[in-house]
């Protein structure tokens, strides 16, 4: 079935007329006799657009229930039912209520294309994703219902629908578009001309890209040359930071400002690998980079600058867009800065330096101590007794010693105070040595005062040189700790990761794993209801969420219950119950709240997925049967109905020959109908498992020579080769039957002439193996479990052999008897089908009976 075409009329602000230019369109259409019904128009109470419906069907809506209110929303399954050709569907950046089948009604109109149908829609270009953090600026007004741009740009025709900010004004003011108590304060408000001139801009150039692109269609069909244009490619920088939104979004406006542009994210990490940005912020830009239609890239480089440039360069880009440094004045006299730096390297490349909410906010990053407070109070004790000490010790020898030696001694000192204590104690230790050094050892001693100019440099190179050793052991110490704890992060994010791909339950592994790592009692992941999102946080009832998953104890209901809760995103958040994690984890916490997201999603997804398949596979079912049937069930029909009006024809005198002959034909006809139907009707009853089943005790000598006859003529030519003494199965006589006619007919179809089938069977194993052999062109190994697929015939292009229900039919009876039916190779080539069924058992043996009859109670389960 070929997909339906979607027809979008697009307006820069409400009461320009999209309802009206839809319903205009409508109209014509049904003049023109085309099926036109009216899925969902809203007319907001505009008596103009009431009218504007007149006499078209409308579909009734599907009423819903939801916190004591009733609502209407569109009736998808109604409408699929229907099957017009057309059908009008307002406003497509709707939510629906919460419990529809769909989240937004895009989602439903998507439904309605996969169905065939024609669909007419309107949305404001304030509801569109890439615009939405512009449309906030302008007007002031969140819009919370929004549409992927790409759903928008996938339409087959988007309209404009235009109109002045004047005369759009003069409808409000005369009541065309609000009721007359919200004309003042639209008017102030929203329905500026600032903000509508603005708005109508935005329109006007989404659309512009929109029009290129089917422009370049045009071109491509007709062959009118091609383009010269270098296509655009637009990268954005981002850090992990809180600004990483207003980049995305600005360069995304960038990117559609031209046709065929690509956009790309990029994160530059560390090359040390032991500091980086925060991953739940990353991994939520990365999914809005992905939402508006780019992709997300991370490079690791020390040189910010260059690393930004290479990739740049190396996808051919043309526009790269940068945050303006978050660093005070002060930082940026100091250092200009990525952004400057960028551009002053970039060449031909246009660099964009966007302003943000977080310009100047940057703060001067102090290292966290090293090591632990223990250690540090060690290493000043060892300053305040150990520099005493080890002058009392000095003192004595200071005849015998030179102070180069002395140095020496107390330079050792210090590095063994930095080695315990870090880069404080170490400092302190190298001023109190020198001053030590000084008035002990220096001439003249007992003075704070050096004679000799080269013991002031001594002193000086000594001062240095343990400042630079404690420093660098400080350094070594931080970067041991950085790298055991980036080690520990990247093993558990590694986990986190993977636990979302592997196993079942993801969602529920990841939070459980959550918890161990921390040592808590109750994790849980919240979903806000869709109409909590007006109200603040502080305002939220426990009524207002949802508990998606919970690991541990009783489950949080609200955020307000936890002891710890990180927002995901705006309808997700983590809550955590038992001991307040550390500060240094709260990124690792983050992280695993983003991977909860994704699990959530991919959770859903599959759900979805697998409600969808049992449908996918009755529609590939019922397809394949119309298609099938279609031929099989026509043919016999045709020739019976012949047969009988010409029994019934006055024109031509039969004789009774003839007479006889068409007879037999319309007989031959309607056995061939009857099988059909038959084996449909069989099928569905395995399929429903309502098959009734009545196992009996049956000899293979008795069940074989009656499916030959009903074969009649072709059974003779098959060899039957059944030794007296095999026992008797525990089957149903007329489903057996059936099966071997069915074996027999597939075999008999297939034997090329002079080697007819034979039939043969054994007794092993309590089980009577029963072997229809052909030596036909057989069947691959790859390709045997596809010949019990109903309706396939391997290729077998000719209608006249049946649907494809023989084998398929064959292996559910089969299995409905508690036997089992496969194919083998024939030795010299060939098809073999071996039909297994349980060997039946004298009256008086109980427990075999019992035995046979659980085998069967048993396969029928497994069925």
């Amino acid at each position: 079935m070929a997909r339906g075409e979607l027809r979008i009329y697009l307006g820069a602000a409400p009461g320009v007329g999209k309802t009206v230019a839809m319903l205009d369109e409508a109209q014509r259409r049904v003049e023109r006799g085309t099926d036109v019904v009216v899925g969902f128009v809203e007319t907001h109470g505009r008596a103009f657009t009431a009218r504007m419906i007149g006499d078209l069907e409308v579909v009734p809506r599907r009423t819903a229930e939801y916190r004591g209110a009733t609502f209407t929303e569109l009736d998808v399954d109604a409408l699929l039912a229907r099957g017009p050709e057309v059908a009008l569907v307002d406003e497509l950046a709707h939510t629906n209520v919460p419990g529809s089948r769909n989240e937004k009604r895009w989602q439903d109109v998507q439904e309605l294309l996969d169905a065939g149908i024609i669909v007419l829609s309107t949305v404001n270009v304030q509801h569109l994703e890439s615009l939405n953090d512009v449309v906030e600026q302008i007007t002031g007004i969140v819009q919370r219902e929004t549409v992927p741009d790409s759903v928008v740009r996938a339409a087959d025709q988007v309209e404009l629908v235009d109109m002045t900010p004047e005369a759009l004004r003069r409808r409000m003011a005369h009541g065309n578009i609000y009721h007359q108590d919200k004309i003042d304060a639209a008017l102030g408000n929203y329905f500026r001309v600032g903000n509508l001139t603005a708005l109508r801009e935005l329109a006007l150039l989404w659309l512009a890209d929109k029009v290129d692109q089917q422009l370049e269609r045009y071109r491509d069909a007709h062959g009118i040359g091609k383009t010269w244009e270098t296509r655009e490619r637009v990268v954005v920088a981002v850090t992990g930071g809180p600004e990483g939104d207003t980049l995305i979004r600005r360069a995304a406006r960038i990117a559609a400002r031209s046709k065929g542009t690509d956009l790309m994210a990029v994160h530059v990490a560390n090359s040390d690998g032991l500091t980086g940005a925060d991953p739940a912020l990353l991994a939520k830009q990365r999914l809005l980079v992905e939402s508006l239609g780019g992709s997300f890239h991370q490079v690791v480089g020390g040189d910010i600058p260059r690393a930004l440039l290479d990739f740049a360069r190396g996808v051919n880009a043309t526009q790269l867009v940068l945050g303006v440094s978050r660093r005070g004045r002060l930082a940026q006299l100091v250092s200009a800065g990525v952004g400057v730096t960028t551009s002053a390297r970039s060449d031909a490349i246009d660099v964009h330096l966007v302003p943000h909410p977080e310009v100047g906010r940057g703060r001067l990053a102090v290292p966290a101590p090293a090591l632990s407070p223990r250690r540090r109070l060690i290493g000043f004790a060892l300053v305040l007794a150990g520099l005493p000490a080890l002058t009392a010790m000095l003192l004595p020898l200071r005849p015998d010693l030179s102070l180069p030696s002395e140095m020496l001694l107390f330079l050792a000192a210090v590095v063994g105070i930095a080695l315990v204590g870090g880069v404080w104690p170490a400092l302190l230790a190298a001023v109190g040595a020198s001053l030590m050094l000084n008035y002990f050892f220096t001439p003249p001693t007992n003075q704070w005062t050096i004679a000799q100019r080269e013991n002031i440099l001594a002193l000086a190179v000594f001062v240095a040189i343990a400042a630079a050793v404690s420093w660098i052991v400080d350094v070594a110490a931080r970067r041991t700790r950085e790298a055991a704890q980036a080690s520990a992060e990247a093993q558990t994010l590694a986990t986190v990761a993977g636990s979302v791909l592997r196993g079942t339950g993801p969602l529920t592994a990841l939070l459980e794993r959550l918890r161990e790592t921390f040592g808590l009692e109750t994790v849980t992941l919240l979903e806000r209801r869709t109409d909590a999102g007006d109200r603040p946080d502080r305002q939220r009832s426990p009524l207002s969420w949802d508990v998606a998953a919970s690991v541990g104890g009783p489950p949080c209901c609200a955020p307000g219950e936890a002891q710890t809760e990180v927002a995901v995103d705006d309808s997700l958040v983590l809550a955590l119950r038992g001991r307040t994690p550390a500060a240094a984890d709260r990124r690792l916490i983050e992280a695993f709240a983003a991977q909860a997201a994704v699990a959530l999603r991919h959770e859903r997804l599959a759900e979805q997925a697998a409600q969808a398949r049992p449908l996918a596979e009755a529609d590939r079912m019922r397809t394949a049967l119309l298609a099938a049937v279609s031929h099989d069930l026509r043919t016999p029909l045709a020739s019976a109905k012949a047969a009988v009006d010409s029994l019934r024809g006055e024109e031509v005198a039969f004789s009774d020959d003839d007479r006889d002959e068409l007879l037999a034909a319309a007989n031959e006809s309607l056995v061939r109908l009857g099988r059909l139907v038959d084996n449909l009707l069989d099928l569905s009853r395995l399929q429903a498992g309502a098959l009734g089943v009545t196992l009996a005790e049956i000899g293979l000598e008795d069940a074989v020579p009656r499916a030959l006859d009903e074969l009649g003529p072709n059974g003779l030519a098959v060899r039957s080769d059944l030794t007296a003494d095999l026992p008797a199965v525990a089957a149903d006589p007329g489903l057996l039957e059936r099966i071997l006619v069915n074996l027999i007919a597939n075999a008999l179809r297939f034997s090329p002439p002079g080697r007819p089938p034979q039939v043969t069977a054994r007794y092993q194993d309590d089980r009577v193996e029963l072997r229809v052999v052909d030596h036909g062109p057989g069947i691959p190994e790859t390709d045997r479990d596809r010949v019990f697929v109903p309706f396939q015939r391997m290729g077998d292009r000719d209608n006249h052999n049946g649907v494809g229900l023989g084998l398929a039919l064959s292996r559910g009876l089969a299995e409905a008897m508690g036997g089992s039916l496969v194919p083998e190779t024939t030795n010299g080539g060939g098809l073999t089908m071996v039909l297994a069924l349980p060997a039946a058992v004298s009256p008086g043996d109980t427990a075999a009976t019992e035995a046979v009859e659980r085998a069967v109670r048993e396969r029928r389960h497994r069925r």
